[in-house]
């Protein structure tokens, strides 16, 4: 379709299977959109799409992803203020017709309310190792690691020494936002000890405070090494027909274009098959 809306520090483009987020850089665009910069998110990926009238002569946008599509929302799990939302564009009250048609346009491409078997849109880039307050935590696709900080971590962390996780351990993560009184990032790990531990003396907890672990490094950062544990239990089917390497091809397209691939392992795979 190639519509445009421009808003709010950010503009819309959309197409026929997806809208593309392009999210504007400046003092008050909010430091999460900053880190995202541009997503593609299929319109599958969504449930809803809404205009609603906003503050001093404005509507708003908003958009529903379904639960399961976007690591990022899976993440955040509800955390996030609504003025960090990156499905949500504040629009002058002029563009209204305009943004309520397009709603209007693609609402039957949006996919259902149920939740999505997999993540669809891609995984926001997770950027360099995570500054927590008592850690610095790595992540380099296979393993997650803790450094414990000399002045910031407890005895118990300090004692047990720095920490690898390979991603075969991990079942899930845990994001708590560094603005709520506990914010912290947790490994679920699969052969854990029963009954929760605090995070300062959790061996795969890092802590957050004031200027550790803000929300647009720890986001990204949760939602990528989730997107990694997700795509790790992807279902195996039985055996079956031998798919054609046009089929294999696509696959792989999906996969890549879900966050589940890497360019280089993408590329590799593309022209194995080629």
């Amino acid at each position: 379709m190639g519509d445009v809306l421009a808003g709010n520090h950010a503009v819309w483009e959309f197409d026929s299977d997806s809208v593309t987020i392009r999210f504007a850089r400046g003092l008050r665009t909010p430091r999460l959109w900053h880190s995202l910069r541009e997503r593609r998110i299929p319109l599958k990926a969504l449930s809803e799409m809404s205009l609603t009238g906003g503050k001093r002569d404005t509507v708003v946008l908003r958009a529903v992803p379904r639960p399961g599509a976007d690591p990022l929302m899976e993440a955040a799990a509800g955390q996030l203020k609504e003025s960090f939302d990156p499905y949500r564009l504040v629009l002058p009250g002029e563009s209204a017709p305009k943004a309520a048609a397009l709603a209007d346009d693609v609402r039957d491409r949006l996919g259902p309310a149920t939740a999505a078997e997999r993540f669809l849109v891609a995984v926001p880039e997770a950027g360099a190792p995570l500054k927590a307050y008592d850690a610095r935590v790595g992540f380099d696709g296979t393993a997650v690691t803790f450094h414990w900080s000399r002045t910031g971590a407890s005895s118990t962390k300090w004692k047990a020494g720095d920490q690898r996780y390979p991603l075969g351990d991990v079942t899930g993560v845990v994001w708590r936002s560094p603005e709520g009184p506990e914010g912290h990032l947790r490994l679920l790990l699969r052969d854990a000890a029963t009954g929760e531990v605090r995070p300062d003396h959790d061996l795969a907890a890092a802590v957050f405070g004031v200027g550790y672990g803000a929300v647009h490094e720890s986001l990204p950062f949760a939602a990528a090494v989730l997107a990694a544990v997700r795509g790790r239990r992807m279902p195996v089917t039985a055996a079956g027909p031998r798919a054609s390497g046009g089929d294999r091809l696509h696959h792989l397209g999906e996969l890549h274009s879900a966050g589940l691939l890497t360019d280089a392992e993408y590329s590799a795979l593309r022209d194995r098959l080629a």
